[in-house]
């Protein structure tokens, strides 16, 4: 199976690694997967190896929005039935599915790939900031743009340079109300303090 000829214990350092670049996986959580993981039979391998080359061959990143998903452009875009007016500024992926779960908005996405955080080395121009203001300027039919930023440091940050780069053209600027947990993330948040923040969002 492992044409490589590696020892286990070197095989094992080596899976422990990959996993620890999992977020939130610090040394001991990863070294309990890569031992569950060694332990498994042939036929688990194969079923893992199989989703993961489905994964690589078929998940795309929408062109629009930046979501990710089996089709280009992804279902949320091409959905005609979204409120085309509304556009929700998020970090990542797991923000718009965790905004999706609440049922509240039904407005389109913009995922910004991460937050400023000059410490990471990550500047405005590593996120699809450039994209956004293209957007906003080739749809005149937004209206309103709400910034779903995690409410943390990093996420002030970055909700504020976008406030100081989208103020003066007209679209009305709100953030996503505080029923969120201030250094907490959207990931972690419950349906109901989801759809209450959406709500009860105030223009920022």
């Amino acid at each position: 199976m492992i044409k490589r000829k590696y020892s286990l214990s070197k095989i094992i350092k080596m899976l422990t690694e990959v996993f620890e670049k999992f977020p939130g996986t610090g040394k001991r959580m990863a070294s309990r997967f890569s031992y569950y993981l060694i332990q498994r039979d042939i036929k688990y391998y194969n079923r893992l190896i199989s989703l993961l080359e489905l994964l690589r061959d078929n998940i795309k990143e929408c062109s629009t929005c930046f979501n990710l998903s089996e089709s280009e452009p992804c279902p949320i875009c091409r959905d005609k039935k979204r409120d085309e007016t509304k556009l929700c500024i998020v970090e990542t992926v797991k923000e718009l599915n965790s905004i999706e779960r609440s049922g509240e908005f039904r407005g389109r996405y913009h995922i910004l790939k991460g937050v400023i955080s000059p410490l990471a080395g990550v500047h405005p121009d590593k996120l699809t900031i450039h994209a956004l203001q293209t957007r906003l300027k080739n749809n005149p039919r937004i209206i309103e743009i709400i910034i779903a930023t995690n409410p943390n440091t990093e996420g002030e940050v970055t909700a504020n340079y976008i406030k100081k780069l989208i103020k003066g053209s007209g679209v009305k600027i709100t953030r996503i109300a505080y029923g969120v947990p201030v250094g907490s993330d959207l990931d972690f948040i419950d349906e109901v303090t989801l759809s209450k923040a959406i709500k009860g969002r105030l223009e920022f």
